[in-house]
């Protein structure tokens, strides 16, 4: 009877530590060798929006976190001045104008009584036809700009995005293409998830992709869009930002890369908001080759 009792304990205590070496394997297999990483971002590219004109700004048309259609007017930049300006060129041109008709007529009277006249006079009055011509040609350029000035002088969306972290208040000087505001661009919403270096193997382009935002429950079905071509090599620098610079987690001794993934979100349930800058998990579900050239590597 003590003989089955210790057996019966040997086999439970067995049994424990079996499960609980199961749920480590589990772990282990889950977040050290599946394309797992809880280090994802939801991205979505910046519009930086700046004036084409200089001056003070009139009238702001739009509230932080509005979300605005492309060709909406955003703000207003001294309407009046250009204006004015469109107003002087166009008298210019009319000046310019009735000064070359003048010469156009003063130059056909001439041709016409060339015989009493010098023709030194004659060539003089044609020269001054065509340069006329040619100051009523840069007039007319001049009203142009003005004009494309006055229009510019509404500063509208150039995309469909939500109007960001914006401070723009009537009374402030722009410049000429120094941003005043910046719009999220909304058709480039998508998840970018940092993979260790050691699980690409795994993950292809066209791979199913399934994202959980912190704190929210129902999933969102993505795609792997794109792997990235080259990252930031820190010990060596000089690239300028133009590599993805992705800080690496500390595992052990070794310091595997992490990888951007560009994840394409092609379902999200609708009641589940994204903001560029939430954290994200992204679980990628491989084809069944890739998961064991995956498994078969030395790591």
């Amino acid at each position: 009877m003590l003989s089955r009792h210790h057996l019966a304990r040997s086999i439970a205590t067995l049994f424990v530590i079996l499960v609980i070496l199961g749920g480590i394997y589990a772990l282990w297999q889950r977040y050290q060798v599946d394309p797992v990483t809880r280090d994802g971002k939801v991205r979505a590219d910046m519009v930086p929006v700046s004036a084409d004109v200089a001056g003070l700004v009139t009238e702001v048309r739009v509230v932080d976190n509005q979300s605005v259609r492309k060709g909406d007017v955003l703000f207003v930049v001294d309407r009046p001045r250009y204006q004015l300006a469109l107003e002087q060129a166009d008298a210019t041109l009319m000046n310019k104008r009735a000064s070359l008709a003048q010469s156009v007529r003063e130059d056909r009277r001439n041709s016409a009584i060339r015989e009493v006249i010098a023709a030194e006079t004659v060539e003089q009055g044609r020269t001054r036809t065509y340069e006329l011509r040619a100051e009523v040609a840069q007039a007319v350029a001049a009203r142009n700009l003005a004009r494309f000035n006055l229009e510019r002088t509404l500063v509208r969306a150039p995309v469909d995005g939500v109007v960001t972290n914006t401070t723009l208040q009537p009374g402030v000087y722009v410049v000429v293409g120094k941003p005043a505001l910046a719009l999220v661009y909304g058709k480039t919403l998508r998840v970018e998830g940092y993979f260790e270096e050691t699980k690409l193997p795994a993950i292809q382009v066209g791979d199913q992709a399934s994202i959980y935002i912190m704190g929210v429950a129902d999933e969102i079905h993505g795609r792997v869009h794109s792997i990235a071509g080259g990252i930031e090599d820190r010990e060596r620098g000089g690239t300028d930002g133009q590599y993805a610079d992705v800080n690496p987690s500390f595992d052990w001794v070794r310091l595997p890369q992490r990888i951007p993934v560009r994840i394409e979100i092609e379902n999200k349930p609708a009641n589940v908001r994204l903001i560029p800058g939430q954290t994200a998990t992204v679980v990628i579900h491989p084809r069944a080759d890739a998961r064991k050239i995956q498994r078969s590597l030395p790591w």
